[in-house]
């Protein structure tokens, strides 16, 4: 197997920060948008793009949540082993509002189709945008593009994208893993 680091360091904070400014942009003072990390790993990129939007606009009172799409899943029943479920953590209302729906890497879209179903079990909001820190261009299932994107990856199926975060793996960085 083949690694080639895609991110790491300082650029990998940069992106982040380049992220919330461009969400900045499009909702000002967030008094009508909520973020929603999809479990299990996008919750680690909504709660730093929530953190840093809140030392961005201390004023801004930011909503953040975690949305567990485990049994949204149109292959949750496919699998040998029984699926264990994350946790959602939604204590803010969502209807009307414009939902920020959070993941680290878009691949196919089903991940995404997932937590819009989920998503629905709590309101009906306004708008839905995706931010992605990984899209994988060229590999959908279903028609569906980030809204705001970290870094775009052109990929083939045999390749993999790797997140590493702090929080779990003691390093923020993304790798691209190729096959022989």
């Amino acid at each position: 197997m083949q690694n080639l680091t895609l991110l790491d360091g300082p650029k990998f904070q940069i992106t982040i920060k380049r992220l919330c400014h461009q969400l900045i942009e499009n909702h000002t003072d967030f008094s009508n948008s909520v973020i929603l990390g999809i479990q299990p790993r996008g919750i680690y990129l909504a709660d730093r793009i929530a953190s840093e939007l809140k030392s961005i606009l201390p004023q801004a009172n930011i909503l953040n949540g975690n949305l567990d799409i485990t049994f949204f899943r149109d292959d949750f029943r496919r699998r040998e082993s029984p699926l264990v479920p994350n946790t959602t953590k939604i204590d803010f209302i969502i209807e009307g509002k414009k939902v920020i729906l959070v993941d680290d890497v878009l691949w196919t879209g089903r991940t995404i189709r997932s937590a819009m179903d989920a998503m629905m079990a709590f309101g009906r909001p306004e708008k839905v945008e995706l931010l992605v820190l990984v899209d994988r261009r060229f590999s959908r299932h279903l028609p569906i593009e980030p809204d705001y994107i970290g870094i775009q990856v052109d990929s083939i199926n045999s390749q993999k994208v790797l997140v590493s975060w702090k929080e779990t793996d003691q390093e923020d960085k993304v790798i691209l893993l190729s096959g022989k």
